[in-house]
């Protein structure tokens, strides 16, 4: 049986999220197409934990958790990095190694185990994953993915952008996301890849 499609009408939507720089980058995508956009973190919900295996089933949880908790359709992303030479990890996992001894982040930290685990092995080839989950509070769930091809370096490059950023470098470029501007990293970020795929199914 077909997936069922629901068409997204403007509105009130929730980021089901805590990260700022998601956030930031979906508030960018969302601006133009008439939403009054408020954010799990603004409305003092809690993190759901992300008990999932894979991107679809932890985006999951967190927009069912959100749309459930406020009555309102919710959007969620979960991504991550998958590098050959590890198969496929981090991946769902990529937020994980970024854990600080402190209950923060560490992302120059997380690069270093990146660098370090692939070793003196010359496959640098990694892909940049995001899921995007659209849920309702009655439970419907959509899901859009969005990939980019690339390789890493280290030591990371460029202050700009956030999480893995600073290490990867999308095909056909030289730079690392970390050098980019936002706008030039839209042009081939995997958020922004996902929500196209979502505008084109929910909203257009």
């Amino acid at each position: 049986m077909p997936e069922v499609r629901r068409l997204l009408p403007p509105g009130r939507l929730v980021l089901a999220s805590h990260n700022a720089g998601k956030l930031r980058e979906l508030r960018a995508l969302l601006a133009p197409r008439g939403f009054a956009v408020v954010s799990a973190g603004e409305l003092a919900l809690a993190e759901p934990a992300e008990t999932g295996t894979s991107f679809e089933e932890n985006a999951a949880i967190k927009a069912l958790a959100s749309a459930r908790a406020t009555g309102l359709p919710a959007l969620a992303d979960d991504s991550g990095l998958m590098v050959a030479a590890l198969r496929g990890a981090p991946g769902v996992y990529t937020a994980d190694w970024a854990m600080a001894d402190d209950g923060g982040r560490d992302y120059a930290v997380a690069m270093a185990r990146v660098a370090r685990e692939v070793g003196d092995n010359p496959n640098r080839r990694c892909a940049f994953v995001s899921t995007l989950a659209l849920a309702w509070p009655d439970g419907h769930v959509q899901f859009h993915e969005g990939r980019v091809e690339g390789h890493f370096v280290h030591p990371p490059r460029g202050s700009g952008g956030f999480g893995y950023d600073p290490m990867f470098i999308p095909e056909d470029e030289t730079r690392t996301y970390g050098e980019m501007t936002p706008e030039e990293k839209a042009r081939t970020n995997h958020r922004a890849r996902a929500f196209q795929a979502f505008a084109s199914a929910c909203l257009d």
